[in-house]
This record gives structure tokens, sequence and C-alpha cells, in this order.
């Protein structure tokens, strides 16, 4: 059982060790400043929904 799982395995390892990952996704300038942008946008929306909530709520956003 052993000596038939290790000839499997060597016959099969360059298929294993070989394998290349595809190459990461390249995004244009203009993309990443859009997400940049929008990343920015929603920290200034969840600031000012916490300082909206602390202020209804009274206890800081946070349920008691």
């Amino acid at each position: 059982m052993i000596s038939g799982w290790k000839r499997t395995a060597t016959e099969n390892m360059s298929a294993v060790f070989g394998y290349v990952s595809p190459p990461a996704p390249q995004f244009s300038e203009n993309e990443v400043d859009k997400l940049h942008a929008r990343i920015g946008q929603l920290g200034i929306e969840r600031d000012l929904l916490s300082a909206a909530s602390s202020l209804i709520l009274g206890t800081g956003g946070k349920r008691r």
C-alpha cells in the first residue's frame, strides 16, 4: 500500500510543484484612484454616522 502511494506520488510530483499560478490582475491607475476615493468617502460616511448615532443614542453608538 505504501509503495503504491510512493510510486504515485513520485510520478505526479512534477505536476504538484510545477503549477504556476496565473498572474495577478493589473489595474489601471485611474481604477486605483477611483477605489481610493471611494474608500475615503466610505470612511467619512462611517465617521459621520458614528457621530450621529452617539448623539442620538447617547452611548457612543453602542446599545446596552
